[in-house]
């Protein structure tokens, strides 16, 4: 998705305003004998489109008064559809929305005020408040959390026992990079190709996540950076001496194997990212491999540091005309045990207690559940709405950090370059 996000920017940047709320005939209360026809959007493949068509058919089974109209993209096309009906004030009532782009449809007028609806026929309570509140962009709830995830660390346990090293279990991140060393020595010895992590480095969310710890954002409310150059460089320069040693999967390796990443090849043995990778990995890896999920390096302590991010959510169009029927099937997509039955975790852990109790969950995904409650001691509350073309950043980000571990690009270089495609960012917003 991070690529379309300049295509959604542009489309989006020359809307101003700010959530549109209920058109004053809109009462928070559906009208049974109303026949209405409302659209509902979403992205995914062919295995998450026949659930929808499953749990639509028993939402219009128990309301029959509301005929729904899916649509269904792949993610590489949604959001270019998405900006075209922003631009032209037609989205479809309700619109599945991801945390990257709330702001910018927010902020552009195109989002409903849902606040009417929570508590009434949206029902909150089964959803956690910290969760609940990622669906609020300038104090105005447009979103509500369809699913949760969380920053984690997987490993290979299978490739670890293979070399007979024993898993990462907790510590500082200087005390993973000792043991990123061990591992990675240890495959070089027994001839296997295979390293002890990718460089963490490369991911924004690490650096994200060191931020919080030290009880700073990414970006504030306002899109203040929460950094500065000698901040960036520090965190990029803290991998170097690992980087220069050879202990990471080399960048040539990675690109080779793309588009797996160098997990889901075996050629490494840990990686930090969103707990609902997990599915992924196995499916690559394939049958006899074992993985395990545990909390990331933490290197202030009692850092609060990890939080739960929405997944998925969704939003009620500012151009719907029947918004109570659109609230009505978010409640059912969201809370009822129904879709949680027929979903399980498809669209992520359900981020209702409701939908998540009649979910069957399979090992992995009770994996996931397990962890993110284990975790309770080092959530914090959600960090603000990502800015208007964070989607860019994150991608500019990842391909600078490529750049340093091929070795094309200093660590200074590279601070300049981002802080000159962040400067354009804010200055747009």
């Amino acid at each position: 998705m991070a690529g379309t996000a300049g295509v959604a920017l542009a489309a989006l940047v020359g809307l101003t305003g700010c959530a549109s709320s209920a058109p004053v005939s809109a009462q928070p209360t559906l009208d049974p004998d109303e026949d209405v026809s409302i659209t509902f959007t979403f992205w995914g493949n062919d295995v998450r489109a026949e659930l929808y068509n499953e749990a639509i058919a028993v939402f219009e089974e128990q309301h029959p008064n509301i005929d729904v109209d899916i649509i269904f993209l792949a993610p590489a096309d949604y959001w270019e559809k998405r900006q075209i009906e922003a631009a032209g004030k037609g989205l479809p009532d309700v619109v599945t929305m991801d945390l990257a782009y709330l702001r910018q449809y927010s902020q552009s007028g195109s989002l409903l005020d849902l606040e009417p609806y929570l508590g009434t026929i949206i029902q909150t309570d089964p959803i956690d408040p910290q969760v609940l509140s990622a669906g609020v962009v300038d104090d105005v709830t447009t979103a509500v959390p369809l699913s949760t995830n969380s920053w984690g660390m997987f490993l290979n346990t299978t490739l670890l026992d293979e070399l007979g090293v024993e898993p990462f279990t907790d510590g500082t991140w200087d005390d993973y990079y000792d043991w990123v060393a061990e591992v990675s020595d240890a495959a070089k010895a027994a001839g296997v190709d295979a390293w002890g992590g990718v460089d963490p480095t490369g991911r924004i969310e690490n650096f994200e996540l060191q931020l919080r710890a030290e009880g700073d954002n990414l970006f504030d409310e306002d899109g203040t950076p929460g950094f500065d150059e000698e901040r960036l460089a520090e965190f990029w320069d803290s991998a170097s001496a690992e980087r220069d040693a050879g202990q990471f999967v080399p960048q040539q390796r990675i690109a080779e194997v793309q588009p797996l990443t160098a997990f889901d090849s075996a050629l490494s043995a840990s990686d930090a990212t969103w707990d609902n990778t997990g599915a992924g990995f196995l499916g690559n890896l394939g049958e006899g491999y074992d993985i395990e999920l545990i909390a990331p390096p933490l290197s202030v302590e009692d850092g609060e540091d990890l939080y739960l991010k929405a997944s998925q959510m969704y939003s009620i169009a500012a151009n719907s005309e029947h918004p109570a029927a659109a609230a009505t099937l978010i409640d059912f997509l969201i809370n009822s045990p129904e879709s949680g039955e027929i979903f399980g975790t498809n669209r992520g852990l359900p981020a209702s207690e409701t939908a998540r109790e009649s979910a069957n969950l399979d090992e992995l995904s009770q994996t996931i559940a397990d962890y993110e409650a284990s975790i309770a001691d080092r959530l914090g509350e959600a960090p603000p709405v990502p800015i208007v073309g964070y989607g860019s950043l994150h991608e500019k980000f990842r391909e600078l950090s490529e750049e340093i571990n091929f070795g094309t690009m200093s660590v200074d270089d590279a601070v300049s370059q981002f802080f000159a495609e962040m400067d354009v960012v804010i200055s747009s917003q």
